[in-house]
């Protein structure tokens, strides 16, 4: 025989891996996308010159995000679920150190999108006040607030949280150089080029179009749009 027999597991394994890859792709398609979209209809509202004219835009962004949190709060439990299911049977199989440097800069990107997601949801009553409709817009003002205290709450808990995990038990000794790759997958290479590309360009038009949002540059709307088609290509692309 010229090629090596696979490790006993690691075919279930490779598996595992392609569900959490999947969880992965849809988890931050979400987040960018809910991002985009939040920000290019409230910057929308922002521009739109009569009071009449705004309180439409000022729904839609409403309903983006409270569709986005659900979402985002759905499809980042089953990424950490199924992350959870490859750790441990790497740890069963390879004994695989648990914890990476991905791993942690993929936490604090997801925590980083969660803080602006409920940045924006603190500005929702303000197209609602511009309409005019100054009740609703108090009483949306208490609603945000309350959330953005749930959200610090939270997040001093995924902190604690993180720090616990950070200073928890060493990995056992176990197969040098931890848990093998997927030599079975023959994708994986053009997955390895295309991927990173992708979530860089989408990382960039959302971060224009929060920065658009935060008044931080003034493109015109042709140049939002644009940037929001940007980053729904690139979570389509890579979901497939």
């Amino acid at each position: 025989m010229t090629e090596a027999a696979p490790p006993p597991g690691a075919v279930a394994l490779t598996g595992l891996r392609a569900r959490a890859r999947a969880a992965r792709r849809t988890a931050i398609a979400t987040l960018s996308g809910s991002l985009a979209l939040i920000t290019f209809s409230q910057s929308l509202a922002e521009r739109v010159p009569a009071r009449a004219d705004t309180l439409p835009l000022a729904v839609l962004a409403l309903m983006l995000f409270l569709a986005a949190l659900p979402a985002l709060a759905l499809t980042q439990t089953v990424w950490g679920a199924r992350v959870r299911a490859v750790r441990r049977r790497e740890r069963e199989l390879y004994a695989s150190p648990p914890r990476t440097p991905p791993r942690a800069l993929s936490r604090l990107s997801v925590g980083c999108g969660w803080a602006v997601t409920l940045l924006l949801g603190c500005t929702v009553p303000r197209p609602f006040r511009e309409s005019g409709l100054y009740g609703f817009a108090d009483a949306m003002s208490r609603v945000t607030e309350a959330l953005a205290l749930a959200g610090s709450a939270a997040g001093v808990c995924f902190l604690v949280w993180w720090a616990r995990g950070a200073g928890g038990k060493p990995a056992r000794a176990g197969r040098p150089g931890g848990s093998p790759g997927d030599p079975w997958d023959p994708d994986r290479l053009t997955r390895r080029r295309r991927g990173p590309a992708l979530h860089t360009g989408a990382a960039v038009a959302v971060a224009a179009l929060v920065g658009a949002r935060a008044h931080l540059w003034e493109p015109s709307t042709l140049t939002l749009s644009a940037l929001l088609a940007a980053v729904l290509v690139c979570g389509v692309v890579t979901d497939e």
